[in-house]
């Protein structure tokens, strides 16, 4: 009587993420470019999040893909062509303003706007919402009540990590629901390492570190953590031949450019080597199935 071999461990479901942004619309460029000139610069987030579905329908991935409201309106098509592939839309607000710049009234007036120009695009509803630059912190006490009152299920807008342009290093690592709202929040994957949480999440870490250390470190997210790990980029890092911005200082455009010709090839092996799905269903038992 021959004994089969004993079932391996489950393997744990990660989310994958995309934040819909320009090449120019990203913070570390926000000194010298105006957002009333962005319709001056040639756009490539169409093509660029295009070659981002593609990799993911070769890789049988599915994500959230987090979206301006200003790029939804100027290509609707993209937004159809997001949803239709089998993804989650979702909200990254409309002008890509930090939440701690705004005020309650005017990141409400941000939140409705972006959910409403999304909607129509996508024909699904918004329940999704990520702050741009990760800039909700204790700052920014009464962002979730406003992300609650304008409909989302859940926001994905904090990164617990020490960061000169964002981060709250001493907020929650996993998700936790806001108290007293219907509404969760996802932080970005953290490792613990020596009294500190180290990041496991975003393409500029994912471009500067070696891979083997990144992976290494979502495993030990998904096997001693026990937790799912939450993966964000940007369609401008799979660009290599977007335009230079070469008024940015040197810090920025280190970080912009650093290692983006390689960001293809180290996507396919991430794909490769571990289990990728929307938000809303990662987090279907927090959030709800939708």
């Amino acid at each position: 009587m021959s004994v089969g071999k004993a079932p391996g461990p489950r393997r744990i479901t990660n989310a994958m993420s995309v934040d819909v942004e320009d090449y120019f619309q990203v913070q570390a460029f926000a000194g010298f470019v105006d957002p009333a000139d962005w319709d001056s610069f040639a756009s490539r987030v169409e093509a660029n999040t295009d070659r981002v579905l593609a990799q993911f329908a070769a890789a049988g991935a599915r994500g959230t893909f987090f979206t301006l409201g200003w790029v939804a309106e100027r290509h609707p098509a993209l937004i159809r062509r997001i949803v239709a592939g089998g993804h989650e839309l979702a909200s990254h607000g409309y002008g890509h303003q930090p939440v701690y710049c705004l005020t309650a009234e005017t990141f409400r007036e941000d939140l409705l706007r972006a959910r409403a120009v999304l909607e129509d695009a996508g024909g699904v509803a918004i329940r999704g919402y990520r702050a741009p630059t990760f800039s909700m912190n204790a700052e920014t006490p009464w962002a979730h009540q406003v992300i609650a009152e304008t409909g989302h299920a859940y926001s994905s807008s904090t990164f617990p990590i020490d960061h000169d342009l964002y981060g709250d290093p001493d907020g929650p690592r996993f998700p936790w629901r806001v108290p007293g709202l219907d509404l969760w929040e996802l932080p970005m994957s953290t490792v613990r390492l020596g009294g500190r949480n180290l990041p496991c999440s975003g393409g500029g870490y994912f471009r500067l570190l070696p891979y083997a250390l990144f992976r290494l470190g979502l495993r030990r997210i998904n096997a001693a953590d026990a937790s799912p790990g939450i993966f964000y980029f940007h369609p401008w890092e799979v660009d290599p031949g977007q335009p230079r911005m070469e008024k940015a200082s040197s810090r920025a455009r280190f970080r912009h450019y650093l290692n983006i010709g390689a960001m293809t090839g180290r996507l396919d092996r991430l794909l490769r080597d571990f289990t990728w799905d929307r938000m809303d269903r990662v987090f279907a038992a927090q959030i709800g199935a939708a």
